[in-house]
């Protein structure tokens, strides 16, 4: 199923029968990637009296309670209300939901203390002159276990206060990754990567999301992409998401 997409001038085609899923699926148990001392997702039946909601225990159908933490189970896409004093929702910022992207493969550089940095030089080399409504930034060394990884007091990369302002500056309004966060692990509640790219409290971008924890995998090219950003509906400052690229084609 072929739709064309003009952007900027330009007219692309996009075959939507052919996802490129970059979530990382919600799995109960010690496997799921975790993150900030968060205990793993559960899934387990209702209990009602004697009534199991198990098909397998007896009922005539499955009826389960979900626990988790959006920020720490798995991929999630996040607002400016993560960040903000003011009740701000993820169904009330994202509005949205299909966005021109550029994925970009970067390796993070080492800075004194240990730390590994995306810089803004990275940006700056991986961009050009490209001013996409979304970024997606993969990370190296890309193994297939950042779908499984434990990243608590693991001080991982994390995005440049610079960084961060630069891709402000740009116009880019959906940052992706594939890391906890896009701020260090424990910076004593500075933060500078979201309030650079959410310009809070001062300037404040509403319609901005930041999606942590995908996965990339190494078949998939960077370039220009469709992306569509799917989240459930919640009330909350995070939902879990299911980011999906198609790719581009220059339409005839």
């Amino acid at each position: 199923m072929l739709s064309k997409i003009t952007y900027k001038g330009k007219t692309y085609s996009a075959d939507l029968s052919k996802p490129i899923d970059i979530s990382i699926p919600l799995r109960v148990g010690e496997q799921n990637v975790n993150a900030w001392h968060c205990s793993p997702l559960k899934i387990e039946p209702v209990h009602m009296g004697d009534w199991v909601g198990d098909v397998k225990q007896g009922a005539s159908i499955n009826f389960r309670n979900i626990q988790f933490n959006p920020h720490g189970n798995g991929t999630h896409t996040e607002c400016v209300g993560h960040i903000s004093k003011e009740d701000y929702t993820i169904n009330q910022c994202l509005k949205k939901f299909f966005f021109i992207a550029e994925l970009i493969t970067i390796l993070p550089a080492g800075k004194n203390g240990g730390d590994q940095l995306i810089t803004k030089k990275h940006i700056e080399n991986c961009l050009g002159d490209k001013r996409p409504e979304a970024l997606v930034i993969r990370t190296l060394d890309n193994s297939p276990s950042k779908i499984n990884k434990h990243y608590t007091s693991t001080n991982p990369p994390y995005l440049h206060q610079e960084a961060a302002e630069l891709i402000d500056a740009m116009g880019i309004d959906h940052l992706l990754i594939d890391l906890p966060s896009v701020d260090k692990e424990v910076d004593g509640g500075k933060l500078l990567a979201h309030h650079a790219f959410w310009q809070y409290p001062k300037n404040t971008k509403l319609n901005r999301t930041i999606t942590e924890m995908i996965y990339v995998a190494n078949n998939v090219c960077d370039g220009t992409y469709l992306l569509n950003i799917q989240i459930a509906s919640f009330e909350n400052d995070a939902s879990p998401s299911k980011p999906v690229l198609y790719q581009l084609n220059i339409a005839l």
